[in-house]
């Protein structure tokens, strides 16, 4: 998730203006302190019928696509919970709100329901949760999913992310070439990467996987507006980079590959979860993303045969015919899901207080969503795994990607440090 400076920038001045408004009008009661159906703990967003959760999402802005994808994921995912019966007696209800991926739209947003909900399955955009994160953690203390996996919201008990840190995952990526032979020590790679906490988070993986291995980065910075990468394949080359690394979007990772192959530099590139869209494959970078394009994940593609991706997106076509299938599908279900597998947990344990969700999720110390990986949540400080796919993109395969490399982590990225 990008546009991240200005963003952030923004949408902390909205919090010191709106912030106290947000706070003083709630009168919500202390956490546990009502009783509820079955001798359960309950607060905000809780009754004996229901439990409610939020949804921040993008739907018209520059995640569009992404956000429309997530949000009908978690909605199959609320109506088959609740066609199998609820969770705690319970049935589960979804507010969706999007925010456009304007952060004074987002910070309404979040205040609006914030009161109201257990917590958020989703909420797309680093820097807006970033800019609520003192007010989380201090005050509101519900459990938010963000769909963004940049290292600096680690460290707080109750944003949560599902996967490898952005650094993490780029030393995989990396390390990916490396067991190829297609990169060696001495060699120099090149990183093209957006400013802000996306790619520059990306940028620390690069550079900790190069101490390591002997390699040199080669950084081409660019902006969320810069569509058109002939410069940037231009330095890379004339450098004499060996490999490259894109932490940016789907239409600059298209430009990239496409102007590279265009110019008959034959290098391969790897980029981030966030740098590929099944709809690239129709474009006339399609046939030069599939030859030596990969991307790394924190979850095996949608169209995967393995048993969870391919009932997921059995579902999801019977659900939303219309629609296509892309990876975050996966994101958004798979969020849906941990949010699940949290409210059981907290039911068992007689607490559905917004500490009890904590405590809950403190205790899924292997927890398999059966897409690939399995996650360790008992440690705020560091991702829930270290673990990365490698795919590439196949336009024969439902969701245009496959399975090239299963998951594992480089040796460098069992050892890396994130810094929050």
């Amino acid at each position: 998730m990008n546009r991240r400076r200005h963003a952030a920038a923004v949408l902390a001045a909205a919090l010191v203006l709106t912030g106290a408004a947000g706070c003083s009008g709630k009168a919500k009661p202390a956490e546990g302190d009502k009783p509820a159906a079955g001798g359960v703990k309950a607060g905000a967003g809780v009754s004996d019928k229901t439990i409610k959760l939020g949804a921040l999402t993008d739907m018209t802005g520059v995640y569009a696509s992404l956000g429309k994808s997530v949000t009908q994921a978690q909605q199959l995912w609320v109506k088959q919970t609740n066609a199998a019966g609820g969770i705690c007696g319970r049935t589960i209800e979804l507010t969706v709100r999007d925010h456009g991926y304007d952060p004074q739209k987002a910070l309404a947003a979040y205040t609006e329901l914030e009161p109201s909900v257990l917590g958020f399955a989703q909420f797309i955009g680093s820097p807006f949760v970033s800019a609520v994160k003192q007010r989380i953690d201090g005050q509101d203390k519900g459990l938010v999913i963000p769909q963004a996996w940049s290292a600096s919201l680690l460290g707080s008990p109750y944003i949560r992310t599902v996967g490898a840190t952005y650094d993490i995952e780029t030393i995989n990526a990396v390390g990916y070439l490396l067991d190829q032979k297609r990169i060696a020590s001495g060699d120099k790679i090149g990183h093209v990467y957006f400013e802000g906490d996306y790619g520059e988070n990306a940028l620390t993986g690069a550079k900790a996987i190069a101490a390591e291995a002997g390699l040199t980065v080669v950084e081409q910075k660019i902006k969320p507006t810069d569509n058109d990468m002939t410069a940037q394949v231009a330095a890379l080359k004339q450098a004499g980079v060996k490999a490259v690394v894109i932490s940016a979007g789907p239409r600059q990772a298209a430009s990239l590959v496409g102007v590279a192959a265009a110019g008959g530099w034959n290098v391969p590139i790897v980029g981030n979860n966030s740098a590929f869209s099944p709809q690239l494959l129709a474009t006339p970078a399609g046939a030069a993303l599939q030859k030596d394009y990969y991307v790394a994940s924190s979850a095996l593609p949608i169209g995967s045969t393995e048993a969870g991706p391919a009932a997921l997106a059995a579902a999801y076509k019977a659900e939303y015919p219309d629609s296509g299938l892309d990876n975050g599908v996966v994101a958004g279900f798979t969020a849906g899901t941990l949010f699940g597998e949290v409210l059981k947990k907290a039911c068992a344990d007689k607490d559905l207080t917004r500490e009890g969700i904590r405590a809950a999720l403190l205790s899924l110390k292997s927890y398999d969503n059966g897409f690939g990986i399995t996650h360790d949540f008992s440690d705020p400080k560091a991702p829930s795994t270290r673990q990365s796919v490698i795919m590439k993109p196949d336009a024969t395969v439902p969701g245009g990607m496959k399975v090239v490399k299963e998951a594992t982590a480089a040796p460098a990225a069992t050892k890396f440090t994130p810094a929050s």
